[in-house]
């Protein structure tokens, strides 16, 4: 039976949507995971770690092979170089991001380019020494801002702003940011949001915020973790300061992957900005004359400490390969259509089973879905994993799910949708 939003709960209507997609071929190249039996699980947790490119095993074969090959020489004689290697990552991640090339660099981990991006963003002096971050930030990103904080000589209880939704929501209201933002006035020195939020799924407006930021004179940053490879970011036109994310999730790379980071081009040529500095951020001309005063590259690449993990950045280039041939417009497209097919079939359940924590709006969220079961505990989570589904639980009452448009099927969630609807029904 079609519904108003044009969608059926059925396993056929389902498999027709597959036969359409456009995106279909992409499943294949991927490694999904199976249980003992060999069938593959139902994977939607593409939003804590990606799945593994299947060309990802060939390219890092080719860099070990090179180096034993060659060793010191594979720096310079290798297939793909190993000196400017992160250089091959950048123009494709940039087109991720939606930013200029000059704006974005592979480096590090993601919470070790946050502290980089602060030690530059957050410089608190005479009254303006607030951050601004969500109630519920990623855990990391709190102990990240709380330990710049005391790095100053500060305290959290007067230097900590948290944003917290109203009463009886769980989301933030783009109001209420603004309008906490414009109180702060000029006390304000930072403004730190995960763009999208890890726990509700939220995706929040950059450029509106970044603009209000801005007009009160603080920097703005954001943690696209569960953004990059996710939503169109336009990190560029969003104006805002500087962004991290990590490459293992969306992105995937990997756990553990190599990390990004983005600093907007109008501070590309200001060396008055204070920085950490490490070598492979100097001027690549002078950089092996050792004996040179720190000359910054221009852009983001002056934050670069050391030179590039090899290893590592194998797996961000064999997918962003992937990425590069489908598009972010593409590929988010399918996002919207693909969740929003999973908030269809659960609908089906009742509004009295079921309760979306992330918005209703496909233009206020990414790939992800999280729900809370009425009186449901951990168990009924556990169930459905013994059934065949790879999601993701977090405390105290909620399951993530994220059908992710590079691999996983509309058949994918309708299977998820009978098992859980099943689960319940056993109960």
């Amino acid at each position: 039976m079609m519904s108003d939003t044009g969608y059926e709960n059925d396993i056929s209507y389902a498999r027709g949507l597959d036969e359409a997609d456009e995106l279909r071929g992409y499943r294949d190249r991927f490694h999904l995971p199976e249980d003992e039996q060999g069938k593959p699980y139902i994977y939607l947790c593409g939003n804590s770690l990606g799945l593994q490119p299947k060309a990802t095993k060939d390219k890092l074969l080719q860099e070990l092979a090179d180096w034993q090959r060659l060793g010191v020489e594979g720096h310079f004689h290798a297939k793909n170089p190993w000196l400017p290697y992160h250089e091959f990552l950048t123009e494709s991640m940039a087109r991720v991001v939606g930013a200029k090339p000059i704006e974005v660099v592979v480096m590090n981990t993601l919470t070790v380019n946050l502290h980089l991006m602060m030690v530059s963003f957050y410089r608190p002096q005479g009254k303006r020494v607030k951050i601004m971050i969500e109630a519920d930030a990623f855990p990391s990103d709190k102990y990240a801002v709380e330990s710049q904080i005391r790095f100053h000589g500060l305290q959290s209880e007067d230097c900590l702003i948290e944003l917290s939704a109203r009463a009886g929501e769980v989301c933030l209201r783009a109001d209420d940011i603004i309008s906490q933002i414009e109180a702060a006035g000029d006390e304000l020195a930072l403004v730190l949001l995960g763009n999208t939020n890890y726990y509700t799924g939220q995706y929040f407006d950059m450029q509106q915020i970044s603009a209000a930021a801005h007009a009160q004179g603080a920097f703005v940053g954001f943690d696209c973790a569960h953004g990059a490879g996710n939503v169109e970011l336009n990190l560029h036109d969003a104006g805002c300061d500087f962004a991290v994310w990590c490459t293992y999730k969306y992105l995937n790379a990997g756990p553990g992957s190599i990390g990004a980071a983005f600093v907007h081009e109008r501070h590309a040529h200001d060396q008055s900005i204070p920085r950490f500095e490490g070598w492979w951020g100097h001027n690549k001309e002078t950089r092996f004359k050792m004996r040179d005063g720190f000359d910054p590259i221009p852009g983001v690449e002056a934050w670069q400490l050391s030179n590039p993990p090899i290893l590592s950045m194998v797996s961000v280039w064999s997918s962003l390969q992937i990425f590069d041939e489908i598009g972010m417009a593409v590929l988010r497209k399918k996002s919207i259509q693909l969740t929003g097919y999973l908030e269809y079939l659960l609908n089906t359940l009742g509004e009295n089973i079921v309760k979306m924590v992330t918005p209703v709006d496909p233009n206020k969220r990414g790939s992800q879905l999280s729900i809370q079961v009425k009186d449901a505990d951990r168990s009924l989570f556990d169930r459905i994993t013994d059934a065949g589904v790879i999601a993701d639980w977090r405390e105290p009452d909620v399951i993530r799910v994220a059908p992710t448009a590079m691999y996983n099927s509309y058949e994918d969630v309708y299977r998820f949708y009978e098992i859980l609807k099943k689960t319940l029904a056993d109960v």
